[in-house]
């Protein structure tokens, strides 16, 4: 039987914690609680709604996420929720049961360009994934059903998944403007038939796509513990740097740090990998802010794939 293990996550909404399991719980349907009522086709749901401060529950792939009153702070009552939850998953009860018709989160989906030409950003109503996922090709795919079908149209390059969002990149034959009708219809309908975006497989290894750049880059390094320094940097393009790029569609990774000539290394993905724009937001964002933030420490910043 399937062990679950539950992460708690916070979200940008200080009232909404996302309680995160190690494996599906519905597929692609999302599914939204307002009450006790409205939950009686999810038994998780009507469980948690007997805790007298559950405003709201959302259940989606593999997170629930509540929304609470004013009454309690989540750090006094969020460890004692992931317990339940994991003890309820973990008793082999349902989430959703089988009769009846779970009220169904509409898929929407719209497109936004990135500031790298050759790449759209196809941004879903409902979470994706909770890690980050980047595919080069159709053999890479072989854990995303969605990114291994987007690879179907002779045009797409490369397809990059995070959060609530597609990037899929093209090739220069073609213009977005000849296709990015096609492509937001084509992900909607395969969501809206129930497909998986990505396999339990993919599901289950958390930011697939970040491991597999990293061990690719540092490899040799792989049981090296980051410097005070070091833990800096990731610490500012954590907090400053990657919430930017994700809204353009894209991802950055700290590779490497050279103390002798104080250079800093990062990995871009998705619409920053191969954006013409990308040097100079390295020059003139990251570089900059490195230096006014970390004074005598940086002398430069540069891709390693840019």
């Amino acid at each position: 039987m399937q062990q679950f293990n539950i992460e708690v996550s916070q979200t940008s909404n200080q009232n909404i914690v996302k309680f995160i399991a190690n494996s599906f719980l519905t597929r692609s349907s999302s599914y939204e609680f307002k009450n006790i009522d409205e939950a009686k086709t999810s038994p998780l749901a009507q469980q948690l709604f007997y805790l007298p401060f559950v405003k709201t529950v959302y259940i989606s792939q593999n997170f629930v996420a509540i929304e609470k009153y004013d009454i309690v702070e989540w750090e006094d009552v969020q460890a004692e929720v992931a317990a339940s939850i994991a003890e309820y998953l973990n008793a082999g009860k349902p989430v959703i049961s089988e009769t009846g018709a779970p009220k169904k989160i509409p898929v929407s989906i719209y497109a936004e360009s990135t500031p790298n030409p050759t790449v759209m950003k196809f941004i879903a109503n409902k979470t994706l994934a909770t890690g980050v996922f980047e595919f080069k090709n159709r053999d890479e795919a072989g854990n995303s059903p969605l990114a291994k079908a987007l690879f179907n149209f002779p045009f797409v390059k490369e397809v990059f998944i995070s959060s609530n969002y597609i990037s899929v990149m093209k090739y220069d034959w073609v213009e977005w403007q000849e296709l990015t009708m096609e492509i937001r219809e084509f992900i909607r309908k395969f969501m809206e038939e129930g497909k998986p975006v990505l396999n339990e497989e993919m599901l289950n290894a958390t930011n697939a796509a970040e491991n597999t750049a990293s061990e690719k880059k540092t490899s040799q390094k792989a049981e090296k513990l980051h410097t005070a320094l070091e833990k800096e940097i990731i610490s500012i393009l954590d907090e400053y740097v990657k919430p930017a790029v994700a809204s353009d569609g894209g991802h950055i990774l700290f590779d490497s740090f050279n103390e002798t000539t104080k250079t800093v290394k990062v990995i871009l993905q998705g619409a920053c990998s191969g954006c013409p724009s990308s040097t100079i937001t390295l020059k003139n964002g990251i570089e900059t802010m490195l230096k006014e933030m970390l004074k005598g420490q940086i002398n430069s910043v540069v891709a390693v794939n840019g």
